[in-house]
């Protein structure tokens, strides 16, 4: 499913910021590259895209690398809400 659009508040964006400023330059690369998957099919198998159970399950995740994350939610018309980024512990 590709999105229509994606939405992030400003928590995110500071997270993310964050998040990026600790990545070398080859997390850096990967990062952007799991990006630019996601912006074309966010249910692609590379990302290992998984619903969450419990207090995030109206929620998805998909995988940057072995811990850490991205959580989102799908919108009724299309988009894609961006909620936050970090590891399993730091998201749930």
């Amino acid at each position: 499913m590709k999105p229509k659009y994606f939405l992030y508040d400003k928590a995110f964006e500071r997270t993310l910021g964050k998040y990026k400023n600790s990545l070398n330059e080859t997390d850096l690369r990967k990062l952007k590259k799991q990006f630019e998957i996601f912006r074309e099919d966010i249910f692609d198998k590379r990302l290992r895209t998984h619903k969450w159970k419990g207090a995030l399950s109206e929620y998805y995740a998909f995988s940057l690398s072995y811990s850490d994350r991205i959580v989102f939610k799908i919108l009724e018309d299309g988009g894609v809400f961006l909620a936050d980024i970090g590891s399993h512990d730091e998201v749930y």
